[in-house]
């Protein structure tokens, strides 16, 4: 359940509304390259959590403790960015599946290409 209303949250749509409320309700608001900027600054932190959650390359992975909270501070900025943009976070990860799949059978994998 979110914590914010109490309604649970199941659907990219639903995510990106529910972002958009608490964004407004906060005066978050604030241009897309700041939001890409943000969302590149969660994005390290969570590579540093994986950085200690592997001993720095000697040990196997291990989520560490604020492992889970990076993912959702991760999640959170990419919704801001694509909310900031106009950008349907279901339509865009539809199209992105489509094409790794025409990649994988086309290519044999999803990389694009050398």
């Amino acid at each position: 359940m979110n914590e914010i209303n109490s309604a649970p949250l199941n659907t990219l749509p639903a995510y990106q509304r529910e972002v958009a409320s608490f964004v407004q309700k906060f005066d978050l608001e604030t241009p897309v390259e700041n939001r890409l900027l943000d969302l590149i600054s969660e994005v390290g932190e969570l590579a540093k959590e994986a950085l200690k959650g592997n001993d720095y390359g000697r040990a196997e992975f291990d989520p560490t403790e604020n492992w889970e909270d990076e993912i959702g501070d991760v999640f959170f900025s990419l919704i801001c960015v694509a909310n900031t943009s106009g950008i349907l976070m279901q339509k865009a990860l539809q199209r992105a599946m489509t094409k790794y799949h025409r990649r994988i059978i086309e290519l044999g994998g999803v990389g694009s290409g050398d």
